[in-house]
């Protein structure tokens, strides 16, 4: 694989890291600015809406733009947003601060991802896509729980800083290593929004957000269902969590090179095994032993989907593929959201946290069924090009 895909990766490291390294740290911020833990709570949702409705707004913006020096912009934008998180004197900055970053990180993977799939033959473009995301998954396996414990042995701004210097690397490896790819100057903003006139770039921005949605809804509440179902301590969600990154990383490169090989069947085979794991964790959530197993089960099934989804996109949006792609990390963030809140009725409706794999089992079904519909489509439009004097 090429060697710019490391730059991509590094940049996708930091932004991982800066999404979610908050989460841990919500106590010592709402304590900084006087807020309660839910006020504190916002900066996660906007984030995750910044990226919702900014992912495809920047890109494009910057439709227009050469893909190298889009990048380093989107990088420069990461790095500032990050220096305001770090120096915030108020509550309100500090949204904005995140607000800010929260703009870099669905144009990045999504002009990334264009990137990535340019620099490899066609066979391969899955695996580089993969590998691109790998940056991001790793993020949650070393730097989510390093960020934390530097932000709890030094400050909250600490980990902030950190990611800012991550920011910095990944701009200078953008600059070193990615080849300056000339952009199509016949596309303009219109032919870019045009692409979404097509059902099957919303079938695949659906099948997206509900696949993810499902893994959401169980994935936002494992701390308090291993610690209340399946009786582990507190302590050892850490170790969990690892466990589920190590399922994220192997589920993602092999989704990858499956997808390569056949794209659609393996979206179909990822999707239904990933609900069959979540039934199988509903019961497995009461076993300390077989949750451990399952987690790791749920982490490759879940992340094996990311590079065939995001293939996808960029399959059904030819013309204005950094658009979609973009748009699709905005699929990928209101899953986030769509999933937490799904979950969070149904431990507040008396279901249990266990309740909550079951439920997004139902979910990822539901993006199962659009993707077979998406399918579907494509043969029959296969039969009449086929019919077609």
């Amino acid at each position: 694989m090429p060697v710019a895909l490391l730059a991509l990766a590094i940049g996708a490291f930091g932004i991982g890291t800066t999404e979610f390294v908050i989460m841990g740290l919500l106590p010592e911020v709402a304590a900084t600015y006087s807020v309660s833990i839910p006020t504190a709570g916002l900066l996660i949702s906007g984030y995750a809406l910044g990226v919702v409705f900014g992912a495809p707004l920047l890109t494009a913006i910057g439709s227009r733009w050469p893909r190298k020096p889009m990048l380093v912009g989107l990088m420069g934008l990461f790095v500032l947003g990050n220096v305001l998180c770090a120096v915030a004197l108020s509550y309100e900055l500090l949204l904005v601060g995140r607000i800010v970053t929260s703009l870099s990180h669905g144009a990045f993977f999504g002009v990334g991802s264009v990137v990535a799939a340019s620099l490899v033959a066609p066979a391969r473009q899955a695996s580089a896509i993969a590998l691109m995301f790998t940056g991001l998954t790793l993020a949650n396996v070393l730097g989510v729980p390093l960020g934390t414990a530097l932000g709890h042995a030094f400050g909250w701004r600490s980990a902030f800083w950190a990611v800012s210097v991550l920011g910095v690397i990944a701009m200078a490896g953008v600059v070193a290593l990615v080849p300056a790819i000339a952009k199509d100057t016949t596309t303009n903003l219109r032919h870019e929004l045009a692409v979404f006139r097509r059902p099957q770039v919303w079938l695949a921005l659906a099948m997206t957000t509900f696949g993810f949605a499902g893994i959401f809804t169980s994935f936002t509440y494992i701390a308090p269902m291993m610690t209340e179902v399946a009786g582990f301590s507190p302590g050892m969600v850490t170790w969990l969590l690892v466990l589920f990154g190590v399922g994220v990383v192997a589920g993602n490169l092999f989704g990858g090179k499956a997808a390569d090989k056949a794209l659609m069947p393996s979206l179909y085979a990822f999707l239904a095994a990933l609900a069959v794991v979540l039934v199988i964790f509903t019961f497995t959530a009461h076993s300390q032993v077989l949750a451990a197993i399952t987690i790791v089960a749920f982490g490759a099934a879940g992340f094996a989907t990311i590079a065939p989804l995001q293939i996808r996109a960029l399959a059904k949006a030819e013309g204005a593929p950094a658009l979609a792609s973009a748009a699709n990390i905005g699929a990928f963030n209101l899953a986030n959201a769509i999933g937490a809140w799904v979950g969070g009725l149904a431990i507040d409706g008396g279901l249990g946290y266990a309740s909550t794999n079951w439920i997004g089992a139902l979910l990822v079904l539901v993006g199962l069924g659009v993707a077979l519909y998406s399918g579907r489509l494509d043969r029959t439009r296969e039969k009449v090009l086929v019919q077609s004097p």
